[in-house]
């Protein structure tokens, strides 16, 4: 499985990302999940979602960029799609916070679940930095090779047409150098993480979605649609 994981991207990422897949990096990059899964340690997300965000959003499709750390590392939470988890899993305190800044930015009321699948059908990209993590370990495969291959990710969305990339955390606005902030929307802000008051740091207040929706209607890529369904 974790050898055939690029077969399952669509064509247009496949076909965009072949040198990044080529790289010795992603050869070191499967031998270490190998290795994980076989000294019996559970990896999130399940190996057939680690590419999910990328199913998703095809390169021609993405509008948006959200960028975070590295995926949920508790059980049953991280399906692929940053900060986004399943139908029946309890909101994750960062998602609970990215809701209160969408409600106090555009007036929409949070909903009950965390499933993110609708923002990224209209081309919402949600990205993390690392694509994999040991389970209770956060930030445990970071430096193994996931970083080139997202600033790879970063290369193409660059060089499509205007897109609104918003950086939450550190890691992730390291993005913001393979970004051509004269063509697009960059907007930096710390993670929206309660841990030591990150969201009160600068997430709290940046109106992320308003200035995202603002940006793609006047290069007239339409806006998304951030009311998530109630019942998914």
């Amino acid at each position: 499985m974790i050898a055939d994981l690029p077969t399952a991207l669509a064509t247009g990422w496949h076909a965009a990302l072949a040198e990044a897949f080529a790289q010795p990096s992603m050869a070191a990059l499967r031998d270490f999940l190998a290795e994980a899964v076989a000294a019996g340690r559970t990896v999130f997300p399940p190996m057939p979602d680690i590419f999910r965000a990328l199913e998703l959003t095809p390169p021609d499709a993405v509008r948006v960029v959200i960028l975070g750390q590295d995926p949920y590392h508790g059980a049953g939470q991280a399906h692929g799609l940053s900060f986004s988890v399943r139908p029946g899993v309890r909101v994750p305190p960062s998602l609970v916070n990215i809701y209160k800044e969408l409600q106090d930015d555009l007036g929409i009321a949070p909903v009950a679940h965390g499933y993110l699948e609708a923002w990224a059908r209209q081309g919402v990209l949600l990205l993390n930095d690392s694509l994999t993590v040991e389970q209770g370990k956060a930030g445990s495969h970071r430096r193994q090779g996931w970083e080139r291959f997202t600033d790879a990710v970063v290369r193409v969305v660059d060089r499509g047409p205007p897109t609104v990339f918003l950086l939450w955390g550190a890691a992730a606005r390291k993005k913001a150098a393979a970004v051509d902030a004269g063509r697009h929307l960059v907007i930096h802000s710390s993670h929206p993480s309660p841990l030591y008051g990150s969201a009160h740091k600068g997430f709290f207040g940046s109106r992320p979605f308003s200035r995202a929706n603002a940006f793609l209607a006047a290069n007239g890529r339409g806006m998304v649609d951030w009311a998530l369904p109630e019942r998914v």
